[in-house]
């Protein structure tokens, strides 16, 4: 199945190399970035298997603006007319306005690695090569705890993008990370929680010093934005993935 429970009114939707989260409170729903092009119909048929429809959908939070996270919400805006959300700092960017991603060329000098080379077929096909800008997109509409099913608290994490934010999730025990924290990806040979590899990140000092930022919060369950959860706690994911930056950021 692409979608799964992890905690009370938590589910993981898994994309085309990617996940979002989505966040249920009665009817409603706040879903946590939206995957790559492709995956609108597959974030559709998870809501249904759910027993939601894409219009319990109140928002989505965006933790950055990369193509693997924008996908559907242009989709999801047309048919069902759902804003999106995202840090002021990361607006321009998911507006198309300014450009803070690993280029094509990036992914073209590492296709010798046949899991490298796997990946960059799949996602083409689930868009990669489109551009996605998304005017619509607004920043948070206030500080602290957003008024939204699940009321995510937004983390400031910026160093994959200038903007990127992770999202706290206090009374569910949890953390969405996007890709300021992982633990795994088809372009990286280590498993478990780690930072991509540093052709993906725009500052790669600031996303090791963005760990700092998660690592105190009470998280015990840990939903990145590729790879498994992680149960042990974003303290101790913290550790880890700092254990590999060395490599994974040379």
């Amino acid at each position: 199945m692409r979608h799964r429970q992890v905690a009370d009114d938590v589910f993981t939707i898994r994309g085309t190399d990617v996940n979002m989260v989505l966040l249920r409170e009665g009817r409603d729903l706040t879903l946590i970035d939206a995957g790559w092009y492709g995956d609108a119909k597959i974030i559709e048929s998870a809501l249904r298997a759910l027993g939601h429809r894409p219009e319990d959908v109140v928002a989505v939070l965006l933790t950055h603006a990369h193509l693997d996270h924008v996908g559907a919400l242009n989709h999801l805006h047309r048919h069902y007319d759902t804003p999106a959300y995202t840090s002021p700092t990361e607006v321009a960017h998911a507006r198309g306005e300014v450009h803070e991603s690993a280029t094509p060329l990036d992914v073209i000098k590492r296709l010798t690695d046949p899991s490298t080379a796997a990946w960059a077929l799949r996602i083409t096909a689930a868009g990669g090569l489109r551009k996605n800008p998304v005017p619509h997109i607004q920043p948070f509409p206030t500080e602290g705890p957003l008024d939204l099913p699940g009321h995510p608290v937004p983390i400031s994490s910026p160093g994959h993008t200038s903007g990127h934010t992770a999202f706290h999730l206090p009374t569910q025990g949890a953390i969405a990370t996007g890709d300021a924290l992982i633990t795994a990806h088809p372009t990286s040979t280590h498993e478990g929680p780690q930072l991509l590899p540093k052709f993906f990140h725009h500052n790669p000092d600031q996303s090791l010093n963005a760990l700092t930022t998660l690592e105190p919060l009470d998280a015990p369950l840990v939903l990145p934005g590729h790879g498994l959860p992680f149960r042990q706690g974003i303290a101790e994911a913290v550790i880890r993935a700092r254990e590999h930056a060395t490599t994974l950021l040379r």
